[in-house]
């Protein structure tokens, strides 16, 4: 028989094996104060140069000062920003997130259910960036000098007007599909692989209307080779002041905006998404990132998770609705 001594050591021996155990079950995840412990990755799902592209590497530098840590970005483009989009839904690491598009974080699941990620689920909001709305665009010799005279002429001309996009299931794509629903016109879907190409096509006249980021089209509107309709914001947009909105026009209620976001996957622990966010509406509200920002086309918003957790649903159901009813699909 053990004497005491002895056999108190192994009682002891044996709480402090259970407690190291229930500690061990009951530790929480990393504290987002000892995050991060190594580089952090952005994940963009476009080329360099592109806007998401230019959003995150200008965050980057002063996200990395914020943190203690390098930051790169990470350019992994295709299928409209859902490789990406991918690669960080199912990263495990706690130190990659994504700058990634509307479509990445509503409808990619809606417009082709073989999407291996599921937005709702597998992405957490950390804050919308950036929005703008886009500018309904037409060639310089389209009829009516202003947006009721140009429906009146859609509505007339039917199916032999036609509209370009950046490719099926985009906001271009959808938002135009919204607006025919609005205006009672219906012109005819053409895809183009990106929007220079659609600029280049109403620039010749080979398509009637297009909806298109304002940084784009307003130097070709300024230039005198296309011609502004409005934008599809609620009031005029400080991008491009000079331009009415349709909804000022007497389109009421058709209201479209792009954005870009940041996201996590739905893995990283809540305290470090809160530390992320706080730090990108901190960044991205300084006076010199801000104008960096506007030059790029967007306007800044900053805003918290729950406020991007908003936005996607909100905008998933409008965006849903319409994929819906007009029966989009993405093969």
């Amino acid at each position: 028989m053990l004497k005491t001594p002895a056999r108190r050591g192994l009682v002891l021996l044996a709480l402090a094996a259970a407690t190291g155990c229930a500690y061990a079950q009951k530790t929480p995840a990393p504290a987002a104060a000892n995050w991060p412990t190594k580089t952090v990755r952005i994940l963009v799902g476009f080329p360099g140069g592109s806007t998401p592209d230019l959003v995150a590497r200008t965050i980057a530098e002063p996200l990395s000062r914020a943190l203690g840590q390098p930051v790169i970005v990470e350019n992994r483009p295709g299928a409209g920003g859902n490789i990406a989009a991918d690669m960080v839904a199912k990263a495990t690491d706690n130190h990659t997130i994504g700058v990634l598009i509307n479509g990445n974080m509503t409808i990619a699941k809606l417009l082709n259910p073989a999407t291996p990620f599921d937005p709702q689920k597998d992405l957490a909001p950390i804050s919308l960036i950036g929005t703008a709305p886009l500018l309904l665009t037409a060639p310089v010799s389209a009829p009516g000098k202003d947006a009721q005279e140009f429906f009146l002429a859609a509505r007339n001309a039917g199916q032999k007007w036609s509209y370009g996009t950046p490719g099926i299931g985009t906001v271009g794509h959808i938002g135009m599909e919204l607006l025919k629903s609005k205006t009672n016109m219906d012109p005819v879907h053409v895809p183009y692989p990106g929007n220079p190409q659609v600029i280049n096509a109403l620039i010749g006249e080979q398509i009637h209307l297009s909806l298109l980021p304002p940084g784009l089209a307003a130097a070709q509107i300024r230039a005198g080779k296309l011609k502004a309709i409005g934008v599809t914001s609620t009031n005029r947009s400080p991008l491009v002041p000079e331009y009415p909105s349709l909804h000022e026009q007497g389109i009421v209620g058709f209201q479209l905006e792009i954005w870009t976001a940041a996201a996590a996957p739905r893995s990283m622990p809540r305290p470090i998404v809160d530390r992320l966010s706080r730090h990108i509406v901190e960044i991205v509200r300084m006076p010199e990132v801000r104008q960096k920002l506007f030059q790029q086309g967007w306007q800044v918003a900053g805003t918290s998770p729950e406020g991007l957790a908003n936005r996607v649903k909100q905008e998933t159901a409008i965006l849903g609705g319409v994929i819906a009813m007009r029966g989009i699909k993405v093969e």
